[in-house]
């Protein structure tokens, strides 16, 4: 069988690509890898190419999220007009079952591993199910390398790969536990070795959620990584800077960059969303930690819990550049499905539309406790256009000389990524019904 498979773009398809992004999704690369002998897969990237809807495909896959759901169902739906058969995942249709089956043959639950196979081979015998669910979380052994040849270049980081999978912290805004469970599952440290090791690149990326999850196997991990000579990023958590010998291993493994989830200068608001082990006091004193450790982090903020007023903005401006953090992220608090958010929202009729090509972390989509929903709009254009202009890269360049090739393209991609904030209008709708391409299947 002929087989695409399809990341798609939040909201219409920019007719503009950007030159790079800064790294795929790891699922499909991955689904690729587990297709069985003997058919031919594409892959295709919408921030980066436009999908060819005039070519013709025995079978879909679309890894959708709820930003890129509707974009999603637009492409599904027109090549199932045309014969095709189609297959959604991701974390968006594990939540919103019954919404997805309504523009899709198949839609998978969960984790795509000891599923996929039989999907294909289903389609093949048109005999496609409607809905793939595993019936336990998969074991993480045994995974094939993911297919990277199948990739475009115009990544910042190509080369990606998972060492675990699971949070137990199950953070109110996030779905990330809801998706992959509560319990961190490991990869044997030899097998991921192996598969980086594959790589003739020198930078890579691990996408766990957490790789410092379970201190134990990211040290062995670590070890174990050290001989290649890697450099790498991923995403940890603050608390990895009070273990100065997870720090050291990380450093000599190769570890340049990681994203940090902050979440809030407001400890309020981090137990509010179950995030205690979060502690705004020594913030800046494991900023320090990293730092000397040469690892330049990435600040995950978000903005709009109950506590947060006007005033949270400035606030956290003052504290990222008092606290040297290298990069930041500036995401409004979303209520995606199958978040507690989500229902506690949508239970307080706060959620104001279910557009869910809104739902990307840049728009506001429900009414703030402390602001208004234009408020909050224009004090996260504030932090993206004020953080990350030519001037304030300038400025951090001097301390991260040392890993320029990194950190150079990897500012300008934010800079490009503040213009387009600017677009994006900060009027509200100001009613308290739904508006919506269609409310959520309940």
């Amino acid at each position: 069988m002929k087989i695409l498979l399809i990341a798609p773009e939040s909201g219409k398809p920019k007719k503009k690509k950007p030159r790079y992004v800064p790294f795929p999704q790891a699922s499909l690369p991955l689904l690729a890898a587990l297709t069985p002998p003997g058919h031919q897969v594409k892959i295709v990237d919408e921030r980066l190419e436009q999908v060819d809807i005039t070519d013709s495909y025995d079978l879909v896959g679309i890894t959708v999220m709820t930003s890129t759901a509707p974009r999603a169902y637009t492409l599904s739906n027109h090549f199932r007009s045309i014969g095709t058969k189609v297959v959604l995942g991701g974390i968006h249709p594990s939540a919103m079952v019954e919404e997805s089956l309504q523009h899709a043959d198949a839609v998978v639950i969960g984790e795509a591993e000891e599923l996929w196979q039989h999907v294909v081979e289903d389609a093949q015998g048109g005999n496609l199910q409607k809905v793939y669910r595993n019936k336990e979380y998969p074991c993480l052994t045994d995974m094939p390398a993911p297919r990277h040849d199948l990739l475009k270049d115009r990544y910042l980081l190509k080369h990606v790969y998972q060492t675990t999978r699971g949070c137990p912290h199950n953070c109110g805004f996030c779905s990330v536990s809801s998706f992959n469970g509560r319990r961190y599952r490991h990869r044997p440290v030899e097998d991921v070795v192996r598969e980086v090791n594959l790589s003739q690149r020198r930078f890579i990326g691990f996408l766990d959620d957490n790789i410092v999850g379970n201190p134990r196997y990211s040290k062995e991990l670590f070890r174990a990584l050290a001989p290649l000579k890697k450099r790498w990023a991923s995403q940890g958590t603050v608390k990895m800077a009070e273990d100065e010998e997870l720090l050291k291993l990380a450093q000599q493994s190769g570890c340049i960059s990681l994203f940090v989830g902050f979440e809030s200068i407001n400890e309020k608001n981090l137990a509010s969303m179950h995030k205690r082990f979060n502690t705004v006091e020594k913030y800046k004193k494991m900023m320090e930690n990293f730092h000397r450790h040469g690892i330049m982090v990435v600040g995950s903020f978000v903005f709009g819990f109950d506590e947060d007023e006007k005033t949270v903005f400035s606030n956290t401006l003052r504290f990222i550049e008092e606290a040297r953090i290298d990069f930041a992220t500036f995401n409004i608090l979303t209520p995606l499905p199958g978040t507690e958010i989500y229902k506690t929202f949508k239970k307080e009729e706060r959620i104001f539309t279910y557009d869910w090509s809104r739902y990307d972390f840049s728009h506001t989509v429900f009414y703030p406790a402390r602001m208004t929903p234009e408020e909050l709009q224009e004090g996260h254009r504030f932090l993206y256009t004020r953080f990350y202009t030519l001037p304030s890269i300038c400025k951090r360049l001097p301390r991260n000389l040392k890993y320029l090739p990194y950190f150079l393209p990897s500012s300008l991609y934010y800079n490009w990524v503040s213009r387009q904030h600017k677009t994006i209008p900060a009027k509200m709708v100001d009613c308290r019904s739904p508006i919506s391409s269609g409310r959520p299947v309940t």
